[in-house]
């Protein structure tokens, strides 16, 4: 009895031991080498790092709206808009145990995205994040990364991006005949762009409808908010399997409904092959990942997994950061409507009131740099985020291995260094001669789709989506910004304005 007594004493010190290495010896040694090397950055907390500080100073920024500027990193992101403030552009912070690099230097960002040995990889995701995502191409890394990168590529180069027009337009058709009945009165564009890019990448990416889609994007949302109140909690190794929260059983029985109702859209394109409906599982981003699943070669195939991931990845990507741009877009044209009446002149000089081609939306030189700037101002997504695969050499600096690296867009689209003092302005003449003379031969000041390798593969599509949209309104509205209007910017999945955007339609030509 003493002796199995002994062994339990033993392993209970073994566990604590392990506990106190991971939450006290790792982050002190941490925080003292990267000291050595000027790096500084909040103190470390037992065991919650910096999270309740940075999740009280987030609370305080969100507590009010904010005033009508586009100056929107000390709101989005206030936390590292304070540290950067007091600890410079590179400071190192904890999610918990974790440390977390902040860099904010645009020479370090290009050696971590176009690092060419792989010594940045993904973050390693799990929890809901891992329900919301899988492992698809957002994360995916090795082998599996190429293979699906090379279908997503096929699946979105200018060919079929080309053949992706006409749904595009017929989508945005449909939307503005709603709009009729809000001519003169008050719109909320966010919902209607929502609406719009869900229905946009549901015919041109899967070969169904808005409403065959429905109930994925309602999961998707509600995964996304599930995912966006435990972004930063901290919970012990081990211990999820054993205390399950609300949100924990929740997000199961979502996780489960999404791959129910995403197998289903895969089997009625798979029954219209074995019927002899069709002959080949179509062009599109579904039709291509089922063609490799069917692969007649064993060792080429992808699992019906990675295809449920992969559509659950293009579901969110195609609609949320193309909703997001929208939106913002339309947001500051409302405010300058100098620049909104610039935009439509070249519209109508190119096309008239006649529907966009494919070939005329690569001349919109006015409304690319609108576009530009509004990706500059409201980045879809805040961060990109990596980690160091071993330990590395970054710069003149030496990082651990598994450190977080965050780089945050909205930190280098505001660099007064680069962009000038009023940084936080819209003024899109800043593109007027592309990106690099606006960025001072400094591209990597401009990340809003990423950049190297994981360049977002649905860039192309992104933009031809929210070109087509724009000229086609401008072609028939003009608008303003509604009294209404609350400016709450937020980060759930992506940057989204809280309260949406209202405005105020007005026929062109009244």
């Amino acid at each position: 009895m003493s002796t199995l007594l002994e062994i339990f004493l033993c392993l209970i010190a073994l566990i604590f031991a392990r506990f106190l290495y991971k939450v006290v010896w790792i982050p002190f040694h941490v925080q003292n080498v990267m000291r050595s090397q000027g790096i500084k950055g909040p103190s470390y907390k037992f065991i919650h790092g910096n999270t309740n500080e940075g999740f009280s100073i987030k609370q305080q920024s969100m507590k009010y709206p904010m005033e009508l500027s586009h100056d929107i990193f000390p709101r989005v992101q206030p936390h590292f808009y304070s540290w950067m403030k007091l600890y410079g552009k590179i400071f190192l912070t904890w999610v918990g145990p974790q440390p977390r690099m902040v860099i904010t230097e645009p020479e370090l960002a290009k050696e971590i995205l176009h690092n060419k040995q792989d010594m940045y990889p993904k973050m390693k995701i799990k929890g809901v994040v891992k329900k919301l995502l899988g492992d698809g191409l957002v994360v995916a890394e090795g082998e599996k990364w190429s293979k699906v990168r090379k279908l997503a590529n096929h699946a979105f180069y200018a060919e079929n991006l080309k053949d992706m027009v006409p749904a595009m337009i017929a989508s945005v058709e449909a939307m503005l005949e709603k709009w009729r009945k809000y001519e003169g009165k008050e719109i909320d564009v966010f919902q209607e762009f929502r609406f719009l890019t869900s229905e946009v990448i549901s015919r041109t990416a899967f070969g169904s409808s808005y409403l065959e889609g429905k109930d994925i994007f309602e999961m998707l949302t509600k995964l996304g908010f599930i995912v966006g109140r435990n972004a930063e909690k901290i919970r012990l190794p081990g211990i999820e399997k054993i205390f399950r929260s609300k949100d924990d059983i929740e997000s199961d029985k979502i996780e489960q409904s999404l791959r129910n109702s995403i197998m289903a859209i895969i089997k009625k394109r798979e029954d219209k092959v074995m019927t002899g409906e069709t002959d080949n599982f179509g062009s599109d981003f579904l039709g291509s990942l089922l063609k490799v699943h069917h692969d007649s070669v064993k060792k080429n195939r992808i699992s019906v997994d990675d295809v449920i991931d992969e559509c659950k990845v293009f579901y969110i990507a195609g609609h949320e950061t193309t909703s997001s741009l929208l939106s913002w877009t339309s947001l500051l044209l409302a405010i300058n409507t100098d620049w909104q009446e610039k935009a439509r002149k070249e519209v109508l000089e190119l096309f008239g009131k006649e529907n966009p081609t494919s070939e005329g939306l690569a001349r919109l030189k006015t409304v690319t740099m609108i576009i530009n700037e509004a990706l500059r101002l409201y980045s879809p997504v805040p961060s990109l985020v990596r980690r160091a695969k071993g330990k590395v050499n970054l710069g003149k600096y030496e990082f651990p291995e598994n450190i977080e690296l965050h780089i945050p867009q909205l930190a280098l689209h505001r660099n007064p260094e680069i962009w000038g003092e009023d940084a936080h302005l819209f003024k899109p003449e800043r593109f007027a001669e592309g990106v690099a003379k606006a960025t001072k031969n400094n591209p990597m000041a401009f990340l809003p789709f990423g950049s190297g390798p994981r360049t977002c593969v649905g860039l192309n599509f992104a933009t031809n989506e929210v070109k087509i949209a724009l000229l086609m309104i401008l072609q028939r509205y003009k608008f303003t910004l509604s009294p209404n209007y609350v400016h709450s910017p937020l980060v759930v999945l992506t940057v989204c304005p809280q309260h949406g955007v209202q405005i105020m339609l007005e026929p062109v030509g009244v």
